[in-house]
């Protein structure tokens, strides 16, 4: 990783600054991160811990089963659930301005980007641009470092939407979310309101997949809010929109749930309820039970205080994915 930040450093030293400044810090493992976010832990349905924090379904039974290579035989084990802090993802009014890189300014001058306008009818539109940062931050810090559930990668660069013509365009976006064109109507809007209502109760309907909760529409999966009431609000419904591309895409996976015990699973829909969310920049939130929300939660509780002129206007989220996993290294295998 040492490496990968250095290279990033040499180049924002080399690239010419853009108008818009770039602000930023990198994410102190200490003091930004809110690790009571990890909890619930369970083993099979029951919460072996206290935490406060909301939780997802488990798989019912404690006992399970996986073949593990080259271990032809599939051995039993014990079920666990918990929640990894997975990827990191930033939401920037400037191109390759890497936010959560310590505000590297990388250069380039996209048309359009970072604008909030005023429109003729007196509501207001923004365009942002997103980072995806690949953030196996447990196995990073070498905390658990012999965990078959643990994800195993190194820290990288995952998305930047500068070099996603799709990003910038909602009509060329059409091709990779076709079916945007079936939740236009009226109903099928409406139907939102419950997915925002379970969101602020528990978790996100997954079967409403064309919904952000109180953010609004999935759809498209572009940089352009239609409808900007603040920019948190619009950078979490950013964050949606990223995460379900990347299902759209192949590059995420659902990692919650007894069909993920024996490992990750491709899932072109976003499974929305096995995300949760937790600011890192400008100001993280790291000592409330608020801490770590699930997707389309409103920010109106947490959020007063951490959008701010000039330093606090791009936004940086940990992503905290839910595991379903089956330990059955513990014989040796």
């Amino acid at each position: 990783m040492a490496r990968i930040i250095s290279i990033i450093l040499l180049i924002g030293l080399l690239c010419n600054a853009v108008a818009k400044p770039c602000m930023g810090k990198f994410v102190n493992p200490i003091t930004d991160i809110c690790w009571s976010c990890l909890f619930p832990i369970s083993i099979g349905a029951i919460p072996v811990n206290f935490s406060g924090q909301r939780d997802t379904k488990n798989p019912s039974s404690p006992i399970c089963a996986c073949q593990r290579p080259p271990n032809p035989i599939p051995m039993p084990g014990i079920s666990i659930g918990y929640y990894e802090p997975a990827r990191l993802i930033e939401v920037t009014r400037t191109p390759y301005c890497m936010v959560s890189l310590g505000g590297i300014d990388m250069g380039g001058n996209i048309k359009g980007h970072g604008a909030i306008n005023e429109n003729g009818d007196g509501s207001r539109s923004s365009f942002y641009q997103v980072h995806y940062y690949v953030y196996p931050l447990l196995y990073w810090l070498e905390l658990l470092t012999d965990f078959v559930c643990m994800e195993k990668s190194s820290f990288d660069v995952g998305y930047l939407t500068e070099l996603d013509v799709t990003w910038n365009n909602d009509e060329w976006g059409f091709i990779i979310n076709p079916e945007a064109a079936l939740f236009t109507s009226i109903p099928l809007q409406a139907a939102c309101v419950a997915d925002s209502i379970a969101a602020n109760v528990k978790f996100p309907l997954d079967s409403l997949s064309w919904c952000a909760g109180s953010q609004g529409s999935l759809y498209p999966f572009s940089g352009h809010v239609a409808n900007h009431y603040g920019g948190i609000e619009a950078a979490l419904l950013l964050v949606q929109r990223m995460l379900a591309k990347l299902h759209r895409l192949g590059l995420a996976y659902e990692t919650s749930g007894s069909a993920a015990l024996c490992g990750k699973k491709l899932r072109p829909v976003i499974k929305k309820s096995q995300y949760k969310t937790q600011m890192t920049y400008p100001k993280a939130l790291t000592n409330s039970k608020l801490s770590c929300n699930p997707l389309g939660m409103t920010s109106v509780i947490w959020g007063a205080g951490r959008e701010f002129a000039y330093s606090g206007e791009d936004f940086g989220f940990m992503i905290w994915r839910k595991r379903n996993c089956c330990i059955n290294n513990w014989m040796g295998i």
